[in-house]
């Protein structure tokens, strides 16, 4: 049998996200038999739970079109302290007696939404020539890593008090949430840093929709997502038997009623791949069959 789907797995902590794809890899191959390629579409650090989307088969092919979709986290953030990694796990660095207010937080907020510049963490996978930036830092070195561009769409304050709040954080791939608590306390005068983060979803990923790692071992089949169901953000348009030879070769198929941007291109009912209108002819993006 050939499997080419999503899990949607809820991460727990203390184990990282290349682990968890290790253990869905080794599920797969003892109830199918075969070696499958799997990988998850975003990494989540060890400390932090929740949604952790993984594809599995030829759904790898869609990391970088899925990877890209916005994110949300429940995050809390300990202000008047900080750590070396900007989180629980890290060793205090740095402290003062700054105690600050849901209102000067509210305050500092809509500076840190939009397209901003933000500076990775030093303990972060960023890579400096050819090794990762936590390398460098494990041993002492120290390093100033280039600002680099990332949205966040949304801040709110949930709730909070003596220095320890709560925040929802809608933002997209590639942002530092640790680096969003630093950024936060320097706007206020103070140090911060991340105490505890769960993402709650990922794109059509959310936390409704996810399974704990145990139970998708106890019966893999039951928490498959389709294809189907995870590119239905996007028009689907069928392509018409007498056509089903030229585009399987890569021939450019001219239609007249092909759908606007990326559409999902099936053949006989299944996803054949990502396609585009390019001059009125269908054109492949990505092949997933």
């Amino acid at each position: 049998m050939s499997v080419c789907a999503f899990v949607n797995i809820r991460k727990p902590q203390d184990m990282t996200s290349s682990d968890a794809v290790v253990v869905l890899r080794g599920i797969m191959r003892r109830v199918t038999g075969e070696r499958y390629k799997v990988g998850h579409m975003g990494t989540l650090d060890p400390m932090a739970t929740g949604v952790l989307p993984v594809a599995i088969g030829k759904a790898t092919r869609l990391f970088d079109f899925l990877s890209e979709k916005r994110k949300t986290y429940v995050a809390e953030f300990v202000f008047g302290r900080t750590t070396d990694t900007l989180d629980a796990w890290g060793i205090e660095t740095n402290r003062d007696d700054k105690v600050v207010t849901k209102e000067q937080i509210e305050s500092v907020l809509p500076s840190l939404i939009g397209e901003i510049d933000q500076i990775p963490p030093t303990y972060s996978a960023k890579s400096v020539d050819g090794k990762r930036a936590y390398e460098y830092a494990r041993k002492g070195v120290e390093l100033s890593l280039p600002a680099k561009k990332v949205n966040i769409y949304d801040i709110k304050l949930i709730d909070g008090e003596d220095n320890k709040f709560h925040f929802e954080i809608v933002c997209g791939a590639g942002t530092y949430i640790r680096a969003i608590a630093r950024d936060i306390a320097s706007a206020l005068g103070t140090y911060g840093y991340m105490s505890a983060l769960t993402r709650t979803e990922s794109g059509l990923f959310n936390l409704d929709n996810s399974v704990d790692i145990k139970d998708f071992e106890a019966a893999p089949f039951d928490h498959l997502i389709t294809m189907e169901k995870a590119l239905s953000f996007l028009p689907f348009y069928e392509i018409r038997p007498e056509y089903r030879k030229k585009v399987l070769n890569g021939i450019k198929v001219a239609f007249d009623d092909l759908p606007e941007g990326t559409f999902v291109a099936t053949i006989d009912g299944e996803v054949f791949g990502l396609a585009e209108s390019v001059a009125g002819n269908l054109s492949i993006k990505l092949r997933l069959v």
